[in-house]
């Protein structure tokens, strides 16, 4: 019975950075890959990257890919998403979800069952 909830989305300057959370409640966590996604208004559900369970694969879209990092820490039952030289077009309510397998990092939301709700994250010029 997973629960997760997204934290640290804001409002930041273009070229700033932000950090986000995702705490997840349940005994399965470490078991699983995990995910971030993020919407514009009126836009498709975009892949921003994920990591494995294990933490040693990670996967990240073409637009974020050298800015973004993914990261997991078990013991804390909490994935990260850091986000550095940021654009205006990053702007957008990030989702962290919970994937049905465990050492790939699907880019198709089809493969994650389970989302929080969501974090803005407004990056002004």
């Amino acid at each position: 019975q997973e629960q997760l909830a997204e934290s640290g989305g804001g409002l930041v300057q273009a070229g700033g950075s932000l950090r986000l959370s995702c705490a997840v409640s349940g005994l399965t966590f470490s078991n699983y890959a995990m995910g971030w996604f993020r919407q514009a208004p009126g836009k498709e559900r975009e892949f921003v990257g994920g990591i494995s369970w294990s933490g040693a694969g990670t996967n990240y879209g073409d637009s974020v890919k050298g800015r973004f990092t993914v990261s997991r820490d078990t013991a804390k039952n909490t994935v990260y998403l850091q986000m550095n030289s940021l654009k205006p077009e990053d702007t957008a309510v990030y989702y962290c979800a919970k994937a049905t397998t465990r050492n790939r990092v699907l880019r198709d939301r089809g493969g994650y069952d389970r989302w929080g709700q969501g974090t803005q994250v407004t990056v002004s010029s």
